[in-house]
C-alpha cells in the first residue's frame, strides 16, 4: 500500500516579489518529490497563501516491501 507524508508551507504576500519567491520554493520542493495538493489564500486583508504538499514515502526494507 502506498503511504504519504505531508508538508504545509506558508507564504506571506507582503513584498513585490512574494509570488516569484513562492514559485521558486514550490519548484525546489518539486525537485525533491513533493507535489502541491492544494493552495489556500487568505481572503482577509490579503495576508498570503498556504500550500499543502504531499509525497510518497519510500518503501521500508524492514516491513518486507509492503508499503
Amino acid at each position: 500500500m502506498k503511504t504519504f507524508e505531508y508538508e504545509i508551507l506558508s507564504f506571506p504576500m507582503d513584498r513585490k516579489n512574494s509570488l516569484i519567491e513562492m514559485q521558486a520554493a514550490l519548484n525546489a520542493k518539486g525537485q525533491i518529490g513533493w507535489e502541491v495538493v492544494s493552495i489556500s489564500s487568505s481572503e482577509f486583508a490579503n495576508i498570503g497563501h498556504t500550500a499543502f504538499l504531499k509525497r510518497e514515502t519510500p518503501k521500508n526494507a524492514d516491513d518486507g516491501g509492503t508499503r
